[in-house]
């Protein structure tokens, strides 16, 4: 097994047999890897990741990026957008700063499972439909006469069963089964997801997608779960596992940077903002030409009504000069353009580009710059939040009075 270990935009040298760099340059698109050769080399590279963080086993390779945020940071921050973090917790999961991202996500869900568990392994009731000797619940009178019209026995019935058979457990085992699929370096953690997946050894095990995640609703009975279901959301939505090229078995938990800053900047300005995702929208399809052949994406758009008030986009970019690229500038006047609006926001997240403004000639159109400092605790990072929030308050009152932003 060949350790690949990687730090997010760091360069690394590997050595590497032709079967693996071809394996990897199979997922470098997805990975956002850059493989380069070493000059006066056969079988030395330079490996680069991009924003995408995580883990990966692609055949006889384990390949690990690490975040340049941190680990905890990078969690607290998917956990907050997803809406299953409070954010008066700080940490709740005890990360561990030295491990790849899934032998502390294993911890986690481990220690999170343990704490909602010692109140007492959730229950509650679920519907079943049998067909039965003696009556249990309501009889399916439509089915009972449909199948076996004249016959009393059996009873086709529905009733409710008291379980722990339920959705909660059932995300907390097909997340800690999800991750132990994976080749973990830490024996605790092996062992942890284990005896999670020995608790729930009565729940079902059921696949859930990335993107048909149940939404849960928590009171007084599933409120000690939140923290654990956080954790399992979080780790259902990232994971991957396939075949994608033949005998070269891929599997894997992958973060896209870009990605997870949108959508935790959304949510962090709609809190702030007091705001619904009808008003300040994401990634809302806009017409860019008269005849809407074309049309523009913007990842942040407010819309009073049918007319929209601000718009911006946001960036999660390596940029070592700390100079906005042209390109997103364009993007930026693409938007404002067709959205007949004075000015808008780009929003870098720290490290990226420095702050600034643009005001474009003939346009007249102002194009700002902010940075977000990922730093710190979580209510540091929404506190920082409030003054991008500010601005685009700014920026929608002079959207409406056609004032070119200072």
């Amino acid at each position: 097994m060949l350790h690949i270990d990687l730090r997010e935009y760091q360069g690394t040298e590997y050595t590497l047999t032709m079967a693996q760099r071809d394996a990897l340059l199979g997922d470098a698109k997805a990975l956002k890897l850059a493989i380069e050769p070493i000059a006066g080399t056969d079988s030395r590279y330079l490996v680069t990741p991009g924003s995408t963080v995580g883990a990966i086993e692609i055949g006889d390779m384990s390949v690990r990026i690490q975040p340049k945020i941190g680990i905890p940071q990078l969690l607290s921050l998917a956990c907050y957008a997803m809406r299953l973090f409070k954010p008066q917790h700080d940490n709740p999961f005890n990360f561990k700063e030295d491990e790849a991202l899934p032998d502390v996500l294993a911890h986690a869900l481990a220690a999170a499972a343990r704490r909602a568990f010692a109140h007492g392994l959730l229950h509650g009731y679920r519907v079943e439909e049998d067909t039965l000797q003696t009556v249990r619940g309501r009889i399916r009178i439509d089915d009972q006469i449909r199948q076996r019209p004249g016959l009393m026995l059996p009873i086709d019935v529905r009733y409710d069963e008291f379980t722990d058979d339920i959705v909660e457990n059932r995300l907390v085992k097909a997340a800690a089964v999800r991750l132990a699929r994976m080749r973990l370096r830490s024996r605790d953690g092996r062992a942890g997801l284990s005896w999670v997946a020995g608790v729930l050894e009565q729940v079902s095990l059921v696949e859930f997608g990335a993107n048909d995640l149940p939404e849960t609703h928590f009171g007084r009975l599933n409120e000690h779960y939140r923290d654990v279901l956080a954790l399992a959301s979080l780790i259902l939505r990232h994971s991957a596992f396939a075949s994608s090229r033949g005998a070269v078995r891929t599997s894997g938990f992958l973060v896209n940077m870009n990605d997870l800053f949108q959508e935790f900047l959304t949510v962090a300005l709609r809190e702030a903002l007091h705001v619904s995702p009808e008003t300040l929208r994401s990634d809302y399809e806009v017409p860019f030409d008269e005849n809407e052949r074309a049309t523009l994406k913007p990842d942040l758009s407010w819309w009073d009504g049918g007319t929209c008030t601000f718009v911006g986009d946001a960036k999660y970019k390596n940029l070592p000069d700390n100079r906005v690229p042209s390109a997103d500038l364009y993007q930026l006047l693409a938007y404002v353009t067709a959205l007949d609006l004075s000015g808008g926001l780009l929003i870098y997240a720290q490290g990226g580009a420095d702050p600034a403004s643009y005001v474009v000639k003939q346009a007249r159109k102002c194009l700002e710059v902010v940075a977000l400092d990922l730093s710190g605790s979580l209510d540091e990072v929404l506190d920082r939040t409030m003054a991008i929030a500010s601005r685009v308050h700014e920026l929608r009152a002079n959207a409406r009075q056609g004032l070119i932003a200072a």
